[in-house]
């Protein structure tokens, strides 16, 4: 089978990320004699110099690791709500939806203190050599990629209007970022240097990265955070407002360790943030699966794995959440999951229908009760493009009666929108490790994007908007609620096979996220042993796809029901075949789904593997 690149393979140490400076920065790490924790860290610094689109230090991430012969462990960087983001503060300002920008959108920022929290409790370098790469890299300055350039160009004249200081940084002398140009953010670089001055003196590697966090919670940082989130602001809504984070909210705050959710299938154990992330959507959709599967790769394979992907994110939509408990184990039951299989017939499916677990009513947000669903007429063999015909709601217990919907759609409610206005259209990043002593991490640092808020000024780097994924609608699993996370869209795995972890992989795109993810896995599980061992690249390459059978997770929390957009290298056959099954599909470009990273590891043999999505020509595995 032709890929791309080869499925890289040794013994020492293998890295996947998104942008090659940070692989080969976290590598550097590995060649100096750091573990895999102290080279995720040094290459997370880096994806916030060199993504600065994507993510930031004033973001998000959660982190999933698998220490050699230890458990594995989630490590949450997901920020709570401020004690003064609630439902009622915000509709007094007459907003029905949280802003995709700006600083009411501000969760309190998480990966920072994760990031620390991993480095101090399982690295081994002190916090001055990991954060050397990304200081290098903001002061003497790097070749951006194109697509940070061309970020920026889209916000140009909110950044020149009124985001003067993201101006400042992101237009100097009136320039975008360019390839084959030095970029520098001289102002990141000086922040990262005074925090090192400040705790040089704290004591040993330890003690010093604690120092570091109280520095983030209590000293320039914070006081720097809380400034800017109370300048008025221009946000998607079309208005200045200003933002709920205090100096107590920081303070308070402290990222954590969790067990992870899991599932079992055919011999391997998939590990996943629990339902504050999406993460249980790929569980529950391997928890749909009938014993026997179609052909890889068939019309029949691709169909049933969009209908149970679509009866996966309605749950998440009624039932995750951090606000309320999650009965994530009757979602993972097989009882549950034979009483939800019967409902994927041949024919594509323009509801949004949540089950009852346990027999509880679920309960879905305005916007979701409001979408106006368009649906094919009756599915018959044979039959051509789909008669569009305005649904009900779905006849799930607890449902309501129908109303039109008055929201926008979104053409992909995958990741937010950029516009002039202050919509964004951000992404993530992705990061994995695996080191010659068979400790291993997955993480998928997001938020904090330059398109967010604005910049900093005395920091270099923006606040976040994560709260734009929860409702404004109380009594809800997720609803905007202080001191709780919003349900988040990051969702790195691990998985293990007969009980050993074997792979740490993952990806940006948002909803897409635990859609490519799941195509990824199964292809590496279903196709076997290739080339004498996993052929990760080949299943990177496969060509992918999506839906957007859901209201995304984005401002303007959009939906597309029946949707499903393939790449243009799907066999035209199994293009035509699920047009005629009813699904709305668009045939987008060769390679335009899904940006996945991956490392593995043999435990029979100690072989270290990795691969990394060519999409996009930017992601890069390395390793030897």
């Amino acid at each position: 089978m032709f890929t791309t690149r080869p499925t890289l393979q040794g013994t020492f140490g293998m890295v996947s990320s998104t942008h090659w400076l940070a692989s080969q920065s976290a590598m550097a790490v590995l060649e100096g004699g750091g573990n895999a924790y102290d080279a995720a860290v040094a290459g997370a610094f880096v994806l916030h110099v060199v993504e600065p689109h994507l993510n930031g230090p004033a973001g998000e991430v959660p982190i999933l690791l698998a220490p050699a012969g230890g458990e594995v462990r989630v490590l949450c960087g997901q920020g709570v709500a401020p004690a003064g983001a609630t439902v009622a503060h915000y509709r007094s300002l007459g907003l029905d939806l949280v802003p995709g920008t700006g600083p009411l959108a501000a969760a309190v920022p998480g990966a920072f203190d994760a990031w620390m929290m991993l480095l101090r409790d399982h690295g081994t370098k002190p916090l001055a050599d990991v954060l050397s790469y990304a200081i290098g890299y903001a002061e003497h300055g790097h070749a951006p990629v194109e697509n940070v350039g061309a970020t920026v160009e889209t916000v140009r004249e909110l950044f020149e209007r009124e985001w003067t200081s993201s101006a400042d940084v992101y237009l100097p002398g009136g320039k975008a970022p360019r390839p084959g140009e030095l970029f520098r953010n001289p102002a990141l670089a000086a922040t990262w240097r005074r925090l090192l001055a400040e705790v040089a003196g704290a004591g040993d590697r330890v003690a010093q990265i604690e120092a570091a966090r109280e520095v983030w919670r209590t000293g320039f940082i914070a006081e720097a955070l809380v400034r800017q989130a109370g300048r008025p602001t221009l946000d998607t809504s079309g208005e200045r407002h200003t933002g709920t984070l205090t100096a107590a909210d920081l303070a308070a705050w402290s990222a954590a360790y969790e067990a992870p959710a899991t599932y079992d299938w055919n011999g391997w154990t998939l590990c996943k943030a629990g339902p504050w992330s999406q993460g249980p959507v790929m569980l529950q959709q391997l928890a749909l699966l009938p014993p026997e599967l179609p052909r890889y790769g068939s019309a029949d394979y691709v169909h049933l794995l969009i209908e149970g992907c679509k009866l996966a994110m309605a749950d998440r939509e009624a039932w995750y959440g951090d606000a309320a408990q999650v009965p994530l184990g009757e979602l993972l039951s097989a009882e549950y999951n034979a009483a939800r299989r019967r409902l994927v017939g041949d024919g594509a499916s323009y509801e949004l229908r949540p089950g009852a677990p346990a027999g509880r009513a679920p309960r879905l947000c305005a916007y979701a009760r409001g979408a106006t669903a368009y649906a094919p007429g009756p599915y018959a063999p044979g039959a051509g493009e789909p008669t569009m015909a305005v649904l009900g709601r779905s006849t799930v217990a607890g449902a309501v009666e129908p109303t039109v919907a008055k929201r926008p759609t979104s053409p992909v409610p995958g990741e937010p929108d950029v516009a002039a206005d202050g919509g964004t259209r951000g992404d993530t990043c992705h990061l994995d490790v695996v080191d010659r002593w068979g400790n291993m991490v997955a993480a998928t640092p997001s938020g904090g994007w330059l398109q967010s808020n604005p910049v900093v000024p005395e920091l270099g780097f923006p606040l976040g908007t994560r709260l734009q994924m929860t409702w404004l609608e109380e009594g809800l699993p997720n609803s905007l609620t202080p001191g709780r996370r919003p349900r988040t869209t990051l969702t790195p795995s691990i998985a293990l096979r007969n009980g050993v972890p074997v792979l740490a992989f993952g990806t940006p795109g948002g909803d897409q996220q635990d859609q490519w993810q799941l195509h990824f896995f199964l292809a590496v599980a279903l196709r076997g042993q290739v080339r004498g061992g996993l052929d990760l690249q080949g299943a990177i390459d496969a060509p992918n796809w999506h839906n957007d059978s859901f209201p995304g997770s984005f401002h303007p929390r959009g939906t597309r029901p029946g949707s499903v957009t393939v790449e243009s290298r799907t066999d035209p056959a199994v293009v035509a075949e699920l047009r005629r099954r009813g699904h709305d599909v668009t045939v987008g470009e060769a390679w335009s789904e899904g940006r996945l990273c991956v490392v593995a590891r043999d435990p029979g043999t100690g072989i270290l593997s990795a691969a990394a999505n060519p999409r996009g020509m930017q992601g890069y595995a390395v390793g030897r």
